[in-house]
């Protein structure tokens, strides 16, 4: 049987330098599983913050924001996102 990851992934909306005071887990209130639904979900998120225009990508780094959250590691899009971060914390 495959083990379940111990991992979850926390969306935050923050300042141009990404710095943690600028973090608010109480703004979003959503913990993302390391599933492939959760990442979906995550996925979802990012696409609305991005239309709302509270977090900025460009355009051609799209496509590899998605993959790095639906696919590989979620962690890696916050390098792509100016305005927005994805942590990951671990789960027991």
């Amino acid at each position: 049987m495959a083990k379940a990851s111990n991992k979850a992934y926390i969306f935050f909306n923050c300042d141009a330098d990404k710095s943690e005071a600028s973090m608010n887990i109480f703004y979003n209130h959503a913990v993302y599983k390391d599933t492939k639904t959760s990442r979906k979900n995550l996925w979802k998120k990012v696409k609305e913050e991005f239309g709302a225009e509270r977090i900025q990508i460009a355009e051609d780094n799209l496509k590899a924001v998605e993959l790095a959250i639906t696919e590989g590691d979620p962690v890696e899009a916050s390098n792509l996102m100016q305005f927005g971060a994805i942590r990951a914390v671990d789960c027991y």
